[in-house]
């Protein structure tokens, strides 16, 4: 390793003491334009040319070009009218600029260009660069400190304008817009003290430079974080637009619940197996959303059949006085009874009636519905019939011998012992505390086990992540 080290540093110091002037081919100037504006116009060219002026022009060229610094090294040669440029420029633009000078004098016919461009590499001369641009920066060192100076100055207003959350939060709906104008603010902020302080040192086209590829790299991390901008701004417009309350019984998409909470990330429910279940917001947005609790009257289906034989007319009527007898079941809307079907061994009825949720558990009253008008049919002499199936035996298969079979096994068996009487006394039954068979059977109450749980979630660590507010309308 430190043979390797030592190596390398010989070889820098090497490169540096060398000459550096690197010998490689010169880019030979283009070829000469065609266009109208560099030919000679009609009968310009002087039919009798003289060696004087041909000295004329090449003397006055040189003069020209001595006293360009970055011409002094292009040599001149003038024949019949015709310049010829050589030499080494220090780059395009001063060749460019030979060829227009010789173009401006006085019977210069055309030119020929053999200029090429310096491409060696003189480290004395970037030592200077070096050396000027440090000296450069040491001179602006006052004037760099005060734009830093500004750029923290208004970068502090920002973040202190920004840090008054109790004021965004009585301007906007909820917190999370809040937080959002915050940040907004403070990024605004920043931006303007970086362009105030570049501009004070004069750094406009870096600033220019800076912002374009800021944006270029935005759009790529835009279409990179697609799904994260997606489910911020569905964040964004639900808690805007409120579509739900806390402890909402609610069906999104196939996913059915109590909510919890609204995060500015996902929609969290409580499900009715007393799980939580967390679905993106970007999900919950763009789902079909399905409330349970918005309107507490909620209507329950339910179907029986009867035998075709007997009076499906007098079965509706029938149906329908047993649902609307229910003190559970809504007299408006009224209890209905309906055909829905004709099979082949029964007139099926589809019986509807409607309950207030406040007052009594949806799939409790349903139950006890069907119960009752089951009973109610029966007992008036309805028969409900049940499924026929016909049944067709192989007769090319040999039936077993069952009563042989049955016989031997009973031959074979031994014979059991008498029982001996048992000196247990008998069971007696003794009174339960709990409610009866009848009394649970027709208790219809609302069950409140998962709201219960989502009151006690709602209590705890995480309410202030919460973006439900009560005080705004459900849209």
């Amino acid at each position: 390793m430190i043979r390797l080290t030592r190596m390398i540093l010989l070889a820098a110091m090497a490169a540096i003491m060398a000459p550096a002037s690197l010998s490689a081919a010169l880019l030979a100037d283009p070829p000469p334009s065609t266009n109208g504006a560099d030919l000679p116009a009609a009968n310009s060219i002087d039919a009798t040319p003289s060696k004087d002026e041909d000295r004329r022009i090449a003397t006055r060229l040189d003069d020209i070009f001595a006293n360009v610094p970055s011409l002094s090294d292009v040599e001149v040669s003038v024949s019949e009218g015709v310049v010829s440029l050589s030499g080494i420029v220090p780059d395009a633009d001063a060749s460019a600029r030979a060829e227009a000078i010789a173009r401006g004098v006085q019977g210069v016919v055309t030119i020929e260009s053999a200029l090429e461009r310096d491409v060696s590499v003189q480290l004395g001369d970037q030592v200077d660069g070096i050396q000027d641009l440090l000296q450069s920066i040491v001179q602006m060192l006052p004037l760099i400190g005060a734009a830093i100076l500004v750029a923290i100055i208004i970068g502090t207003f920002g973040y202190l304008l920004a840090s008054l959350t109790g004021l965004w939060r009585r301007i906007t709906p909820n917190s999370f817009l809040a937080e959002l104008i915050a940040s907004a603010i403070r990024f605004v902020f920043v931006i303007l003290a970086c362009v105030v302080a570049l501009d004070m040192i004069g750094a406009g086209a870096l600033l220019g430079a800076v912002l374009g590829g800021a944006g270029v790299i935005g759009i790529a991390l835009g279409f990179a974080m697609r799904d994260t901008v997606e489910n911020y701004v569905a964040s964004l417009m639900l808690s805007l637009r409120q579509p739900f309350r806390a402890n909402d019984h609610v069906l999104i998409d196939t996913h059915e619940g109590h909510v919890i909470r609204l995060t500015s990330r996902a929609t969290v429910l409580m499900t009715l197996d007393g799980n939580h279940l967390r679905i993106p917001n970007s999900t919950v947005f763009k789902s079909v959303i399905l409330n349970f609790t918005r309107n507490p009257q909620r209507r329950f289906e339910f179907m029986l059949g009867v035998d075709a034989d007997d009076d499906a007319l007098e079965a509706q009527t029938l149906g329908r006085d047993t649902l609307a007898s229910l003190d559970f079941v809504l007299n408006d809307p009224a209890p209905t009874v309906n055909i829905q079907d004709v099979g082949d061994s029964n007139v099926v009825l589809i019986f509807r009636a409607w309950v207030d949720q406040r007052e009594a558990d949806f799939m409790k009253a349903r139950s006890r519905a069907i119960s009752a008008a089951k009973v109610a049919l029966e007992e008036a002499g309805f028969a409900l019939p049940e499924p026929i199936y016909r049944l067709r035996f192989d007769q090319r298969t040999m039936p077993l011998p069952f009563e042989n079979i049955s016989d031997s096994k009973a031959s074979s068996r031994p014979e059991a012992p008498p029982k001996a009487p048992s000196k247990t006394p008998p069971k007696t039954s003794t009174p339960s505390p709990t409610k009866s068979r009848a009394e649970a059977a027709d208790d219809v109450t609302p069950d409140d086990e998962v709201a219960r749980m989502v009151d006690e979630e709602r209590a705890g660590p995480d309410r202030e992540n919460d973006l439900l507010d009560a005080d705004r309308p459900v849209e």
